[in-house]
């Protein structure tokens, strides 16, 4: 999608179109990491389309796998409050990443997949995704989850929180923000007893803390900066946690359960010093490699 981000105060402020979605940015991350990633979507034909692809094969990204269709690209707008948060407003109505269908296979050698945020609302896409991420998950894909939820998008919050839980046994990592799992219900351990290895929490500048099927319950503080704005913060977690799990060799339950409270700690403060990069610069922005300190996640 393009996000549509003032640029000053007030309802009427100029709108700057931004590259945006929540996978979108996960797979612009990963590649300016350094780590393989492909994007597995549907983008518009249209110029905003065009731009979408660019950057991703800018950023290494493979878009072997993008579908395209004749259909506008779905608008966010964007209001950024004081703090630097992010609320926003959807035109969806007819958009080209709708009308996804699920492929008959993954890229060869894919380690991981992660879904999340308006892909996993919006319909017919929705259940094809569902669709994907299931086959994924019983072919032992590590399998990353982001619900990032925008109540906006949802008409029937308990259905959506019952598709919610129906996803956990197929999801190895999930990830969400505090106010993700307010919305939702339930807590980490309930989680963790349905499927996933760890469950992630984001507390924005607060810091990230993980909870673990094993038990354990390591955080991390947040990095302080001047934040500009929070678009793309939780997006930069997504992938450097699976960038992190990578470099490790730990895309597995096994591989998860292995880091224990020193592995933890510093995929957690990698991950936190990623999500800092971007809150520093307008738009979702994620850090190449070459801006962080070296690779210790």
């Amino acid at each position: 999608m393009i996000d549509l981000v003032p640029r000053g105060a007030g309802a009427l402020a100029a709108l700057t179109p931004a590259l945006g979605g929540g996978p979108f940015n996960t797979a612009v991350a990963l590649g300016r990491l350094g780590s393989p990633a492909a994007f597995c979507s549907r983008v518009s034909r249209d110029a905003f389309g065009a731009a979408l692809l660019d950057r991703l094969r800018e950023t290494g990204v493979d878009v072997s796998s993008v579908q395209r269709g004749d259909e506008p690209t779905t608008l966010a707008v964007a209001t950024v409050g004081t703090d630097g948060s992010a609320a926003y407003s959807f035109y969806v109505e007819g958009t080209a990443d709708r009308l996804f269908t699920a492929p008959d296979a993954l890229p060869a050698g894919t380690r991981a997949v992660s879904f999340g945020t308006c892909s996993l609302v919006l319909e017919p896409g929705a259940s094809a995704y569902e669709e994907l991420m299931r086959a994924a998950s019983a072919r032992g894909v590590f399998t990353a989850l982001d619900p990032n939820i925008r109540p906006g998008l949802i008409p029937d919050p308990d259905a959506y929180r019952a598709r919610f839980r129906s996803w956990l046994p197929s999801v190895s990592l999930l990830k969400l923000s505090a106010e993700d799992a307010e919305w939702l219900g339930g807590s980490p351990k309930e989680w963790l007893a349905a499927g996933p290895a760890a469950v992630v929490v984001t507390r924005g500048g607060d810091g990230l803390t993980v909870f673990t099927r094993e038990g354990g319950e390591y955080a991390v503080p947040g990095e302080r900066v001047e934040v500009v704005d929070t678009i793309g913060a939780g997006d930069t977690v997504n992938a450097a946690l699976l960038h992190g799990l990578a470099v490790r060799d730990a895309l597995s339950d096994a591989g998860v359960a292995a880091l224990g409270g020193e592995g933890w700690t510093d995929l957690l403060g990698f991950a936190a010093r990623a999500a800092a990069i971007t809150c520093s610069r307008a738009g979702a922005e994620p850090p190449y490699a070459r801006e962080l300190e070296p690779e210790t996640a």
